[in-house]
């Protein structure tokens, strides 16, 4: 599956166990595997209200935390399996509990987090309390100046003049690398187009630049938004497609909508992995 891009590996694993990290790394590659960004599996709920729960696994077979363009995939295929009637229903991640709205049959959104900006929820190491602005010099001449958020994954955003020649892989890895942020961290690269559109991109763990994020859409809008830059309703422009993010005010649940597709089903001859 893949939403705007973000492509997925969705494993039923209702009575099933989890994939081994050589499994995960097994299905992620993209010349030996099926290739994907990372790998969702579904389960039972975990909270009363949820009708299914969801885990994540990054290319390199580590967990994460959370993934706003998964989890609109994830919902498509409880809505095709039959477990929820309604138009609205909620699924368990592993950061919490979301709301899910069908807006029509290729179009969801996601309740996903109250975005968190101080360093110990990120978390984000070396910097007492929040700031618009961190800055470091992360080595081999690259020095960043970027705003931290979470939602309930890890995000640095770096608002650049012009995301088409941004250093996405550059300073992406030097961020990822650094230290800052524990294990790891997504890194996006945000371009104001006017108050109600921005351009990014994404350099996320575990996968390099991915086509769309759904969860640094989110960190990215909440950013802008804080500062003033943009509204607090906006498009979001990714290299694979576009997502609405809305946040009505500073304490409440950010909101996104945006496609969820299936590409194709089939089977992975993996008993030697």
């Amino acid at each position: 599956m893949h939403g705007a891009g973000n492509d997925f590996v969705v494993l039923d694993l209702r009575d099933a166990e989890d994939p081994s990290p050589e499994l995960c790394r097994a299905l992620a590659d993209r010349h030996t595997g099926v290739g994907c960004d990372l790998i969702l599996g579904i389960k039972a709920p975990r909270s009363a209200e949820a009708v299914a729960s969801f885990d994540i696994w990054t290319a390199d077979g580590s967990r994460s935390q959370q993934c706003g363009n998964g989890a609109r995939c994830v919902a498509a295929w409880v809505v095709r399996a039959g477990l929820t009637k309604g138009p609205r229903f909620t699924l368990d991640s592993p950061s919490g509990s979301h709301a899910v709205d069908v807006m029509d049959a290729h179009s969801y959104r996601i309740a996903l987090a109250v975005p968190q900006f101080t360093p110990e929820s990120i978390p984000l190491f070396g910097f007492d309390g929040a700031q618009d602005v961190y800055e470091a010099d992360l080595g081999g001449g690259v020095h960043a100046r970027f705003a931290a958020v979470s939602m309930g994954n890890p995000h640095a955003v770096i608002e650049v003049e012009d995301t088409a020649t941004a250093p996405v892989a550059r300073t992406g890895r030097a961020v990822q690398e650094s230290g800052l942020f524990l294990p790891t961290v997504n890194v996006g690269f945000a371009e104001v187009e006017s108050r109600d559109r921005i351009r990014l991109r994404v350099h996320e763990y575990g996968a390099g630049e991915t086509l769309a994020c759904g969860s640094g859409a989110c960190a990215a809008a909440a950013v802008l938004m804080r500062r003033g830059r943009v509204d607090r309703s906006v498009a979001v422009v990714l290299p694979g497609g576009e997502l609405h993010i809305s946040w009505p005010d500073d304490t409440a649940e950010i909101l996104m909508t945006g496609p969820a597709t299936f590409a194709y089903e089939g089977n992975f001859p993996h008993a030697s992995v």
